[in-house]
């Protein structure tokens, strides 16, 4: 299974625009059935704290296009969504299958406090994990890569493939990388990370988008464009590796 990195520049608060060039980016990519293909968070909007302006309940437009979109291509697709229930928001990465079923919802547990994102979307209390493949798939969002509680908590669970979709601004882009490589060595886990490009009203993304697996070595690194970049993973050394240096049965749970 592949996983591919969709690294956009993400118009602002315009989900059709959005859409449309996620359609001909995985068009144009190297996507096959069964590849498991990331979004970064909100993607059809932006990291905006007027979700007034862009929520859609779980069946809106956008998550039919991503339905389509998974269907189409015979992918396993997680995209980053603002949500609406009710009178109640939520910061979203949402798993569709590649028969197009939403399979997995996961709210973001940690919001971005400088930004007041408490304020505005309500915050998730758990992990999630999903099958994509033969991998068990926990997603994350942004601000939560720097809480490893989280992380943890999903490995526990039975992940080995951690998602993590962002609008991670350039001004702190190499905590991102870092962070990233750190899940992956701690859990011993896949960590596929997915960031936007490209800029907004309040900052600028530089992407770096990066695929790492289980011992923390680079697969593939988007730079600051708008791409696609994909890699091969690998579950059967995913367990080879946590067989041969088995440090998760070492955990100390009486610490935690």
């Amino acid at each position: 299974m592949n996983a591919l990195c969709i690294q956009l520049d993400i118009a602002w608060n315009d989900p059709q625009s959005n859409c449309r060039t996620i359609a001909d980016m995985l068009e144009n990519s190297n996507a096959r059935p069964g590849d498991f293909a990331i979004l970064p968070e909100m993607f059809s909007s932006g990291f905006t704290m007027d979700p007034d302006t862009c929520a859609e309940p779980p069946d809106g437009p956008t998550s039919i296009f991503l339905s389509e979109t998974a269907r189409q291509f015979g992918v396993y697709l997680l995209a980053g969504l603002a949500s609406r229930y009710g009178e109640t928001f939520r910061n979203e990465a949402v798993l569709f299958n590649p028969d197009g079923s939403p399979t997995a919802r996961y709210w973001k547990t940690h919001p971005f406090s400088p930004a007041g994102e408490g304020d505005h979307y309500a915050p998730g209390d758990k992990a999630v994990v999903a099958p994509v493949g033969n991998f068990q798939m926990a997603p994350a969002i942004c601000y939560d890569l720097r809480f490893p509680e989280l992380f943890r908590s999903a490995t526990a669970a039975g992940a080995n493939l951690i998602a993590v979709i962002a609008n991670w601004p350039e001004k702190r882009s190499d905590h991102w990388t870092h962070l990233l490589r750190a899940r992956a060595i701690e859990n011993q886990a896949c960590v596929v990370g997915v960031n936007r490009c490209g800029r907004d009203p309040n900052h600028r993304y530089a992407g770096r988008s990066i695929i790492i697996d289980q011992q923390g070595n680079t697969l593939a690194e988007a730079k600051t464009d708008q791409c696609v970049i994909s890699a091969p993973l690998d579950i059967k050394a995913v367990h080879r590796w946590r067989e041969e240096f088995p440090a998760l049965g070492d955990i100390r749970k009486d610490l935690q």
